[in-house]
C-alpha cells in the first residue's frame, strides 16, 4: 500500500519468543513468551475472561483504559491482561475457575 508521498507500508520483521506454559484455571496453557496474557488466552480459546454484571468480558480497548480483560494473575486480582506478558509457569485465573 502506498500513500501519494510514494512510501510503502511495511512490516517490521517479527517472530515469536520461545514456547512456555501457563495455567490457566488450573489447566497448563502452552504459550510464547513476549505474547500478552490476553493474547496467550484468546490463542487458547478462553471462553471469558471475567463476568461484570453477570456478562462474560473479554478484552475491549487492548490498552488497558477499560479493565474488561481483567483477571487474576498470580494470586493478583483484577491485572489487565492486555499489558502484562506471560512468563513461564505464571497462574492466571478468570472468572470461570
Amino acid at each position: 500500500m502506498s500513500d501519494s508521498s510514494g512510501l510503502h507500508a511495511t512490516r517490521l520483521p517479527g517472530g515469536r519468543g520461545e514456547p512456555i506454559e501457563i495455567t490457566v484455571d488450573g489447566e497448563r496453557v502452552a504459550c510464547f513468551a513476549g505474547e500478552t496474557v490476553a493474547a496467550a488466552l484468546l490463542a487458547a480459546g478462553v471462553p471469558e475472561f471475567s463476568r461484570r454484571g453477570g456478562e462474560p468480558r473479554l478484552p475491549l480497548c487492548n490498552m488497558g483504559t477499560c479493565f474488561e480483560c481483567g483477571v487474576t494473575v498470580d494470586g493478583v486480582p483484577l491485572t489487565r491482561a492486555c499489558l502484562l506478558a506471560v512468563s513461564a509457569g505464571m497462574t492466571v485465573e478468570t472468572s470461570r475457575a
